[in-house]
Formats: structure tokens, sequence, C-alpha cells
């Protein structure tokens, strides 16, 4: 059965973490073709080229609005300051994660990303992690976990930072997919899990 994941990206991403989930996750939807994973890559702006925090740019697949209707298996935010405001103020963002959320979808962020959660009313006192400069400005709504580089609490995953990036790819993978997949993944990718 495919599975069907949702990056959105936003001016200001950090591209570790956009890149390495978008690549992590397109492999791991190839080991096995029962168990694809179809990864669309959304822009927030539209499908204009998407410039990153440090000035990376990346094409994304189609633009957020053409995707409202449509429902994932995982919708993920990727972090970096700038993409996290743009995500936090976006009313669109807030209706594809609220929607998610309730129909018990798998919905992600990493490093600043989790502010965004906060603005949009996300995972309201669950366990989450973010990037340590952040951390102030969500321990009042959440359960804030230092000392894990992945927090995953029921169907929502947050992560630390862009050294954190392949851990909450794989992470994703496993719930998405399974873990001998993300065993394959991680062996083409010559990681240590």
């Amino acid at each position: 059965m495919n599975k069907r994941a949702l990056i959105i990206l936003a001016e200001g991403a950090e591209e570790i973490e956009a890149v390495i989930t978008i690549d992590t996750l397109r492999r791991g939807g190839v080991c096995l073709i029962e168990n694809m994973i179809d990864v669309t890559v959304a822009g927030l702006a539209g499908k204009e080229i998407v410039k990153c925090s440090r000035l990376v740019s990346i094409f994304p697949d189609t633009s957020l609005e053409a995707q409202v209707n449509s429902l994932y298996d995982a919708v993920i935010l990727p972090g970096g300051l700038k993409g996290t405001e743009l995500l936090s103020e976006a009313q669109l963002v807030g209706q594809i994660l609220k929607h998610h959320e309730k129909e018990g979808k798998i919905v992600a962020a990493i490093c600043a990303a989790p502010i965004a959660f906060k603005s949009h009313g996300i995972a309201n006192g669950k366990k989450i992690t973010s990037y340590p400069s952040v951390k102030e400005r969500l321990v009042n709504n959440y359960q804030y976990i230092d000392e894990e580089k992945v927090v995953v609490d029921g169907n929502v995953t947050t992560s630390r930072g862009p050294g954190t990036a392949f851990e909450f790819a794989l992470s994703l993978v496993e719930q998405l997919v399974g873990k001998e997949i993300v065993d394959l993944v991680a062996s083409q990718l010559l990681l240590k899990i």
C-alpha cells in the first residue's frame, strides 16, 4: 500500500533538514515495491523556486494551495527560523496540519518548526523537542524533551536540528513503512543506527 508524505517548504527553510528528509523518504519508497512512499514537496508561496536559509534553491513539485484537499499519511515541516515564521503565519498550513492531526495522520516538525505547531494549536500537551534556542517558546504548551534527538508521541514527531535530520527522516520511514525498510535505507546511506 502506497504511503504519501507532504513536505511544506517556505523561504528560509533549513535546506539540510528538507533535503535529507525528502531524499531519505524517497529512498524508503523504492526499497520494496509494496512499501512505496510518494513524497510531494509543496511550496508555501507557490511552485516558484524556494531560497533556503543558506541560499540553496529548491524547486518544489507543486504549490501548497494545490494540496489543500489532499490527504497524506505524513505532513512534515523543515525548520529554519525564517521558514518557520512563514509557516507559523500561514492559515493554509494551520488548516492542513489540523486536518491531518484530526485524521490521526503523522504531523512532524524539526528544528524551529515546532513553533508552527504552537501557532496553529497542534499537538498541545504532547511530548516534543526542538532546536535549543526556541525551547522557551514551547515549554508552556508541551512536555518538552531535551535528551532525545527525535521524539515521537502518538502521531506527532519532532526533532532537534540539522544534525538530527537523518534520525528524524528514518523515524518517519519506520512509522510509514516499517523497520525493515529503515535498515535497508540506513545500509544504503552507510549510516549506523
